[in-house]
């Protein structure tokens, strides 16, 4: 058995009763026949050998279960997880041990406060926008059923708006899903190669209509002669590219500007940023601004339509590629957001 620190307390222990024992023995011996014998010398290695053991284990047997019932009184520890080998009787490294693991347990009750936070606020948001279109188709059917449909111009505008109501939900409903997927691995990606340049011309096309309502110029930081070719999925870079640019085109000032760069970094890498000259992110909302459903904007009114998924779906995307996404903003200022592309062969 190799001697540590945690049986300080009972060698010091049974060296003391050893040595008193063995001076009231000798004492009681020498008055009574007037001689002490070597065996007396053997009795004190026997008495405080037959001490050290009683007391070690006692004492563990003591705290073990006293730290047992600690541990169920205040309900957060597991006895399971204070196995008896770590029971030691030197206090200064019990008193160690006990510290770090409350700590830690402090920390998992803090970690779990936090998600039990962003739970309650992300079933709040979820009601909230499919409460909303639920409530306006509602209100169209009922005001129809209550004789409004008699009238067809009425009757087709309220069925207009209230298809309208249900096209809300399912595009809610689809985004949701694919959040699903991507964060269980069950979207599969159709890797190819294309012309980045190209694709980022089509959603300038796609979204041009929407641009003009602010009269938001989208551009190239400059004209790029040649072709730039990533290896991706095509259809879902489209996406990325899409949701960022309405993002910009959303929180853009009026006669701003949506700019796209493409640089090749690395040997194998492309960088792809979107940069405008909108509102800005204030530096507290930065770290939360991919969440499902988390709005920058508090307000109940929320001017600017959309699900609230559109940046998580980028994230998503981005990362099942294997690549990153990067945010830089400055609130009044502008933003950029950029991402990589694996670079085609």
């Amino acid at each position: 058995m190799k001697y540590t620190r945690k049986y300080n307390f009972a060698a010091s222990t049974s060296l003391l009763i050893a040595l008193f024992s063995t001076l009231a023995t000798g004492v009681f011996l020498y008055f009574l026949i007037e001689t002490v014998s070597l065996w007396l010398l053997l009795f004190f290695v026997i008495l405080f050998l037959f001490s050290f053991f009683v007391l070690q284990h006692r004492v563990e047997k003591f705290i073990f279960h006293r730290i047992k019932k600690i541990y169920k009184d205040v309900r957060i520890l597991n006895e399971k997880d204070f196995p008896k080998p770590s029971v030691t009787t030197d206090m200064e490294v019990l008193t160690r041990e006990v510290e770090n693991y409350v700590n830690v347990k402090k920390l998992e009750i803090e970690t779990l406060n936090v998600r039990e936070n962003y739970r309650k606020e992300f079933m709040g948001n979820v009601s909230h926008e499919l409460k909303t279109p639920l409530f306006t188709v509602q209100s169209y059917i009922l005001t129809l059923l209550d004789g409004a449909m008699k009238d067809k111009k009425v009757l087709k505008e309220y069925l207009r708006r209230a298809n309208k109501g249900v096209e809300r939900l399912i595009y809610i409903v689809k985004e949701l899903d694919m959040i699903a997927k991507l964060e269980v691995g069950g979207l599969v990606l159709n890797k190819e190669n294309f012309d980045i340049i190209t694709l980022v011309q089509n959603v300038f096309d796609l979204l041009e209509m929407k641009a003009k309502k602010k009269n938001i110029s989208l551009v190239f930081d400059k004209e790029y002669p040649s072709q730039i070719v990533v290896n991706a999925d095509r259809e879902r870079v489209e996406q990325v590219l899409t949701n960022l640019i309405v993002n910009s085109l959303k929180y853009g000032k009026q006669d701003g500007t949506t700019e796209i760069s493409i640089e090749n970094i690395l040997k194998s890498k492309v960088l792809v940023r979107v940069t405008d000259n909108g509102e800005g992110i204030l530096k507290e909302n930065i770290q939360r601004i991919f969440e499902r459903f988390y709005r920058i904007d508090k307000s109940g009114s929320r001017k600017e339509g959309g699900s609230g998924l559109g940046l998580s779906i980028v994230k998503h995307i981005v990362e099942a590629h294997n690549e990153k996404i990067y945010i830089e903003s400055q609130f009044g200022v502008g933003s950029e957001f950029s991402f990589t592309l694996e670079r085609g062969k």
